[in-house]
């Protein structure tokens, strides 16, 4: 295991250099120098001068070739420095400090409670196969599928303030305050959908596996057989889906944090993308990776707990 891990995370290290440079290339070749950007959103009382604009662009750096750059931003990163922000002069590190903690409470809680809810009711569902209670499951999984983020959240808003004269949580007070739970909410709902059908299909393939039916001639109580017989063969594909889940949760944090006023990744990203401010873009960048190939290797490491086989064919590759 612990050589398997290893290998795992020397092979981040050309990935996370990739995605870098890519990044890095696209800022440096892409939408103009940021430098006069932002002398152009200054207010009008704020001269246009190019020998200012050429000196900032030289305290920073900005004037030197690619590769320079490139390899300087590297091995700033090596030693923990993610450089300041070009339009407040802030250290990004202190930036990071406020905002990823609070993406990564939401964005834990809701996948922590999206998949133990939409295991249970994805079994729950299985076990009464075109019964009310799975027709009800079924469609409540469609429905919440249905609706992207986008218009759930801006939905909910609109029947809370409109329809129960309530007023909007706005802002971050803590994971235990309950205004967090309309943006766990809207965070959750959708991709609780593709939990629910993926475990309904895994327990209804499981069900007809003969070392079930042979349980249940045993005389085994229902519980003991869904326990050890069904849910672990049930939840090697649903972790897959985790990961997955993972992804389109940081990609959602942005809108959900712009909507509800939450000082996380997602509003940071949204304001450097609008300030062209591309130091704070690449830390962001870089964070999102790691916490991508992150998951992923958690995944990896989760199938042999769940199925022997997958450890035995690891034991081979390696």
């Amino acid at each position: 295991m612990g050589r398997y891990i290893l290998h795992r995370l020397l092979r981040w290290i050309p990935s996370v250099l990739l995605i870098l440079l890519l990044i890095y290339a696209l800022v440096y070749f892409g939408a103009g120098d940021p430098i006069k950007l932002i002398f152009l959103r200054a207010p009008g009382d704020v001269a246009y001068d190019e020998a200012r604009i050429e000196a900032i662009r030289e305290e920073a750096g900005l004037n030197r070739p690619f590769i320079v750059q490139f390899g300087n931003y590297v091995w700033n990163i090596m030693h923990g420095n993610f450089g300041n922000s070009l339009v407040s002069g802030r250290s990004v590190n202190d930036m990071l400090k406020a905002a990823v903690p609070v993406t990564l409470k939401l964005g834990l809680t809701a996948i922590f409670f999206l998949s133990i809810i939409g295991i249970l009711l994805g079994v729950v569902a299985a076990l009464n196969q075109n019964k009310l209670v799975d027709n009800m499951i079924v469609g409540f999984a469609l429905f919440t599928w249905g609706i992207p983020v986008f218009v759930a959240g801006p939905l909910i808003i609109v029947v809370m303030v409109l329809g129960l004269g309530m007023d909007v949580p706005y802002g971050w007070s803590g994971m235990f305050n309950p205004k967090v739970i309309v943006p766990l909410l809207v965070l959750g709902l959708n991709p609780m959908a593709l939990i629910i059908r993926q475990a309904r299909a895994g327990v209804l393939e499981v069900l007809s596996e003969d070392y079930v039916r042979t349980a249940r001639s045993k005389g085994l109580p229902r519980r003991t057989v869904v326990v050890r017989h069904i849910m672990r063969p049930v939840l090697t594909p649903v972790v897959s889906q985790i990961g997955l889940i993972v992804i389109g949760t940081l990609n959602n944090s942005i809108l959900i944090e712009k909507v509800f006023g939450l000082p996380g990744l997602g509003r940071l990203t949204e304001t450097a993308i609008k300030d062209s401010d591309y130091p704070v873009i690449l830390a962001i960048v870089l964070i999102f990776s790691i916490v991508v190939m992150l998951s992923n290797l958690l995944v990896d490491i989760s199938y042999p707990l769940l199925d022997p086989r997958a450890a035995a064919k690891r034991k081979g590759d390696e």
